[in-house]
């Protein structure tokens, strides 16, 4: 079954890069460019074009840092034809577009670090291509909130290498139970099937996904602003996630850390391999956190 879904993504892929290489389906104006979509429908382009272009024309006088930004908002408004879908997730937002020399740098807001292995690329392929049409600009930056996805291989992409990304190094998948707010402040499952990549782990892949966005509409991250985890890892059937002591201490008395804590064990528990999640600050055991059970409110 792997090897099929394998080859499916790889006639995907040979057809986008079919697609880049056509040209466009007919002239357009002077200040008309291209957005690339994906089809709605992707069982329905295996062998075929997965990406169709929606003409954009933009207003007269624009500087290059103007129409990079136009261009951008235009693949976050999505496509008008019902038949394509945009490639960025819903809740995407722009932070900012610089041109630095040939080079466009977009940043993204945190919706955007939901997407890994195919839509990542996806994602990628669009705004590159929909961005370098532009004469002044050969290749485009991605990031999100201004910092680079360290899962990715390359940062730097052109039309004709955004294919080579991460892709290819996604090794297997492994369905989980992310749990993130919902509207009224409890937690709520979201099941969610979590790309793996070379050198990857389960658990570091939960950890990546809930550190991103739901993709459910009305549900937020149970994460307080600019929480990360250090490090996790895996002894027997019991979790260590290993948190930083200046990250802790500088959190405020009202952000809800046991919450965030109870959603990471939570959707730690939800993988097979696991029973049992302890918490550790700098390394070291802290009383105050220690290990979660997921089978009572959890209160710091």
């Amino acid at each position: 079954m792997r090897g099929k879904v394998l080859l499916f993504w790889g006639g995907i892929l040979l057809a986008m890069f079919c697609a880049a290489c056509a040209p466009a389906d007919s002239e357009t104006a002077e200040n008309s460019y291209q957005l690339y979509f994906r089809e709605e429908d992707l069982s329905a382009s295996s062998g075929g074009d997965v990406f169709r272009t929606e003409t954009v024309e933009l207003a007269e006088g624009l500087d290059t840092q103007a129409s990079v930004e136009a261009l951008v908002e235009g693949l976050l408004d999505g496509p008008q034809s019902e038949l394509l879908r945009g490639t960025l997730p819903a809740s995407t937002t722009l932070l900012s577009a610089k041109v630095e020399g040939s080079r466009a740098v977009v940043d993204f807001s945190a919706a955007y670090s939901t997407l890994s292995g195919v839509r990542l690329t996806m994602a990628d392929y669009a705004v590159t291509l929909t961005l370098t049409q532009l004469p002044e600009i050969t290749s485009v930056k991605i990031t999100v909130q201004g910092q680079e996805l360290a899962y990715r291989d390359k940062q730097v992409f052109t039309a004709r290498d955004v294919l080579l990304s991460s892709e290819e190094d996604v090794v297997g998948t492994v369905d989980a139970a992310l749990f993130f707010l919902n509207e009224e402040g409890g937690l709520t499952e979201e099941q969610r099937t979590l790309d793996l990549y070379e050198g990857d782990t389960q658990a570091a892949a939960v950890i990546r996904a809930l550190e991103g966005v739901p993709e459910t509409k009305g549900l937020s991250t149970a994460l307080p602003e600019g929480f990360r985890v250090r490090s996790v890892w895996q002894e027997e059937d019991t979790c260590y996630v290993n948190l930083s002591s200046a990250l802790v201490d500088g959190l405020s008395e009202d952000l809800p850390l046991g919450t965030a804590l109870r959603s990471l064990s939570q959707s730690l528990c939800s993988l097979e391999a696991v029973s049992e999640v302890r918490f550790l600050v700098d390394g070291e055991f802290e009383e105050r956190y220690g290990s979660v059970d997921v089978s009572e409110p959890y209160t710091a």
